[in-house]
């Protein structure tokens, strides 16, 4: 599931070398000259975010009535997000909801679940805290453009009468609306609701540059800056956004600001290369793209990602060898089986495309994914059967 966005240019180049020594200040990263009315734009306080109305409070409540013990709260009111029986939450990648819309729309995406379930434990009086999960570079594609996602889960805490020490392994619970990050045991780092808080309009401004918003996408992405300067993923997508308005100084300063911020954001690197090569400079571009073609080649999104931009390019061949490649590298996820299958039935193997198809089902983790994935699966049946 998306977690926060980093958007890509549309030809993803790859770098990685030592980040260049780079001071700049947010008055160099930020151009407000540039984009005439963002302060206009109406940007969601921390409190507007995780804020909920009465109905959600009475759902978290009911969740755990009858129930004493805090572990057994913390069960039941997970259990009831997950089961979906009272809430009924449809995943949808755009929906960058605060808590009490999340709740009232019944549709979000992985952060703004996140958000909500953190604001009901909050209600029922447990600790809460946000983890980053350091999961391998995944890309997924919305209107033409490549998005890289990030992930976070929750850590849900009874609180103790001894605030002194706890043993969060026995006492604590993690809740993650992916399960195939939490199988995976990745490195997690805890975060600080203001970092949350900048995710969330990351996303946004993400959703607004997609919409080719320009003046609502500065003002999310400024506002994420503001609220957590560190946020490597919205200083490449301010990055981003000044090369479409041609302020390319500012871009370059923004990816540089990113680089210095997180050295291994290799998405950075590669939008400062089509930075460089668009500006004319190939020498500079071509020293980052050899630096990191190694680190992504051992990625199976990376192998994904290249395999759906053949695939768009009706390259089936080139698209087979990087599905096949990703496979090679990781069977568990279901993006690949896709791959496989949809590039089989376009070279005319049906009996192939529908044994692709059909471990995608397999593995994918959502109700919404495997009945996707049963449709064509049935399409592919009816040819079989013509």
């Amino acid at each position: 599931m998306q977690i926060f966005k980093f958007l890509l240019t549309s030809i993803i180049l790859l770098g990685c070398q030592a980040a260049p020594e780079v001071l700049f200040g947010q008055k160099s990263l930020l151009f407000d000259q540039g984009f005439e009315g963002f302060e206009n734009v109406a940007i969601e306080s921390e409190k507007e975010i995780f804020e909920l109305h009465d109905e959600a409070k009475t759902f978290a409540k009911l969740a755990v009535k009858g129930l004493l013990k805090p572990e057994e709260k913390i069960k039941a009111l997970v259990q009831h997000v997950f089961a979906r029986s009272d809430l009924n939450l449809l995943y949808r990648a755009d929906a960058n909801t605060v808590a009490s819309q999340t709740f009232q729309n019944r549709a979000a995406n992985c952060l703004s679940m996140s958000i909500m379930t953190f604001a009901l434990a909050k209600e029922l009086g447990f600790d809460v805290r946000f983890q980053d999960i350091e999961i391998p570079e995944y890309w997924t594609i919305r209107e033409g453009q490549s998005l890289l996602n990030r992930h976070i889960n929750l850590q849900i805490i009874p609180r103790q009468k001894n605030q002194i020490y706890f043993h969060f392994i026995t006492r604590g619970f993690e809740v993650d609306f992916d399960a195939q990050a939490t199988r995976q045991h990745f490195p997690k780092t805890l975060l600080k609701l203001k970092q949350v808080v900048a995710m969330f309009h990351n996303n946004n401004g993400a959703d607004a540059l997609l919409k080719r918003n320009y003046v609502k996408a500065y003002a999310y992405f400024r506002a994420a800056i503001l609220q957590s300067p560190d946020l490597s993923s919205a200083l490449a997508n301010l990055g981003y956004l000044y090369r479409l308005t041609g302020h390319y100084t500012f871009s370059e300063n923004a990816y540089l600001q990113a680089i210095k911020k997180s050295k291994n954001n290799l998405s950075a690197w590669g939008n400062l290369a089509h930075l460089y090569r668009y500006l004319g400079d190939d020498q500079k571009a071509m020293d980052i793209v050899n630096r990191v073609s190694r680190k992504r080649s051992s990625n199976p999104f990376f192998h994904i990602n290249m395999g759906d931009k053949a695939f768009e390019k009706e390259q089936w061949q080139v698209a087979l060898e990087h599905y096949q490649r990703a496979l090679k590298l990781d069977k568990s996820y279901h993006e690949v089986y896709f791959g496989l299958g949809k590039t089989y039935f376009e070279l005319g193997n049906v009996q192939r495309s529908h044994h692709y198809l059909k471990l995608a089902k397999k593995k994918s983790r959502t109700e919404q994914e495997q009945a996707v994935y049963q449709g064509k699966i049935d399409m592919l049946a009816s040819i079989k059967s013509g």
